[in-house]
């Protein structure tokens, strides 16, 4: 089994799963990654902040627009990542034939601690909670990156 398909989704679509998005992409350039939100501001851009962190990290989100999750999604997706356990539950009560491929991003914890972790919304909140929420988002997307690709 490969893993072609894969989306991200948090709350709003414009702060943390964009991101994750695109750090995917950039790691994963032979897959198919989107991302979308439980509760999607649909059409909006990435937030500003969000945005000029992921160009910090050569990631370039200018072209994101925020989109509501559907079940079609679900069921192209392999594997769906989601930014923290509540958006895990919901997705699934939402989606109940997708629940095996619903994970958590930061399911692997950090070499810092091997526990798995949620990714806060960092949504009209100073930057450095955006600074924190994309250390996270690079983390756990560098813990996925490496378990993809060995069974790639």
């Amino acid at each position: 089994m490969s893993i072609e398909n894969i989306m991200t989704v948090c709350v709003g679509n414009i702060c943390r799963s964009p991101v994750a998005e695109g750090l995917l992409k950039q790691a994963l350039p032979q897959a198919k990654v989107w991302s979308s939100g439980l509760a999607a501001v649909v059409g909006s851009p990435a937030e500003p902040t969000a945005a000029a962190l992921a160009a910090e990290a050569g990631v370039d989100v200018s072209a994101h627009r925020a989109q509501q999750v559907q079940g079609w999604m679900c069921t192209q997706a392999d594997l769906i990542l989601v930014m923290e356990a509540a958006h895990q539950r919901e997705l699934a009560q939402r989606f109940p034939l997708a629940r095996g491929k619903i994970r958590l991003l930061g399911e692997f914890g950090s070499p810092a601690s091997p526990s798995p972790y949620d990714i806060a919304d960092p949504y009209q909140r100073p930057r450095e909670a955006f600074e924190a929420a994309h250390a996270d988002i690079a983390q756990g997307v560098q813990q996925w990156v490496r378990r993809i690709r060995l069974i790639a």
